[in-house]
């Protein structure tokens, strides 16, 4: 095995025999982590709880994944903890999202429509499927106790991940731990053989070099081919590219759309309305571009009445996005646009407890 990575704090805890969760999701990096988890506790005495926790996110996970991670408790004779986001898995949070953006366009909540999917930068798929609802059980079934939560992050994965520290610690005193951050690749894939166990067919079946989401805004272009060839991937393409169409956005952005990764999966008809989507989309941009700086959408938005050459200039725009996604936005017109600024930046200085009263 390769070493272990660890901190004080770390040691402490597992000397206090604090309970330990692991979060497994079917990859082999969180398969040998929880492997690597359980040999080092057991190493240094640790009598302490021990968990698995797998945050299932609906339709768009591998049909595998579920079992490896059965396969995986069974063979550390653990708990199996499986958690899932109430109001329905990842592809509906996409989707919610879309109708709520197009809901705010209409009542003026925002001056231009919001994408629907995750990215790199704003990874809610990560925060409210996975991390939120792990956090909420784990609290949940460790009352009164602090707890060591293990993820099998590697350094290697990415420029970020690069930067990641060994263990964290919350203002609760329950820490992050990641053990097998310095691990390669090839250490990883090593150990789980070691061990007896096979890793998800993702890797030896499908070509994958990664195993999250069937399709991941991470996914390299040869991991989304690789995952569209796969016939229980197929539905899940077409709903989302069903929603790039309805959106206008790309799944990845910076124009990589899904719709082109299998375009012979798609079917005349989806075909068709996916590339008239991309035209719509330069219309979007075209159209939303007529906005100046000044009138965008920042943290406490709005911060300021428009001026009237503004107000027309947003009402003109709005017109026209609502002509191009066939929805009747409100306020399109400069007196009524006026209107519903002030009623919005009186509404936030209510919620805005005064410089007097805070005080």
């Amino acid at each position: 095995m390769a070493a272990i990575a660890s901190t004080a704090e770390i040691e402490a805890l597992i000397t206090e025999n604090a309970p330990v969760a692991i979060g497994v999701s079917g990859g082999k990096d969180s398969q040998a982590s929880a492997l690597a988890t359980f040999a080092y506790l057991d190493s240094k005495g640790h009598t302490g709880p021990r968990v698995l926790v797998h945050a299932d996110l609906g339709m768009v996970e591998w049909n595998a994944s579920l079992p490896v991670c059965d396969r995986l408790a069974a063979h550390l004779g653990a708990e199996l903890i499986v958690v899932r986001r109430k109001a329905g898995g990842l592809m509906e949070r996409w989707e919610a999202r879309w109708q709520s953006s197009l809901r705010r366009y209409i009542n003026l909540e925002t001056v231009a429509l919001v994408l629907p999917w995750s990215t790199p930068a704003m990874r809610f798929c990560t925060s409210e499927l996975k991390t939120h609802p792990i956090r909420a059980e784990l609290r949940r079934r460790f009352k009164r106790c602090v707890f060591i939560n293990v993820t099998g992050i590697r350094r290697q994965e990415s420029a970020a991940r690069s930067k990641a520290s060994v263990a964290s610690v919350d203002a609760a005193g329950n820490a992050d731990w990641r053990l097998i951050l310095d691990w390669m690749e090839t250490e990883v894939f090593d150990f789980i053989a070691e061990q007896g166990l096979e890793v998800h067919e993702g890797y030896t079946e499908f070509g994958m070099s990664r195993i999250s989401c069937r399709f991941c805004i991470m996914s390299s272009a040869a991991d989304l081919i690789a995952a569209a060839a796969v016939p229980e991937s197929q539905d899940l393409l077409c709903r989302m590219v069903d929603l790039e169409i309805a959106s206008t956005f790309a799944f990845q952005g910076n124009n990589k759309w899904l719709g082109d990764v299998a375009p012979h999966l798609l079917g005349f008809r989806r075909e068709e309305e996916f590339q008239n989507a991309k035209i719509r989309a330069l219309a979007r941009i075209a159209i939303e571009a007529k906005v100046t700086k000044g009138m965008r959408y920042v943290s406490g938005w709005p911060t300021r009445m428009l001026t009237d050459h503004e107000a027309k200039i947003l009402a003109d725009v709005r017109r026209s996005i609502g002509l191009l996604f066939n929805i009747e936005p409100l306020y399109l017109d400069v007196p009524s646009i006026h209107g519903r600024y002030a009623a919005l930046i009186a509404d936030r200085e209510k919620r805005q407890p005064s410089v007097h009263s805070a005080a």
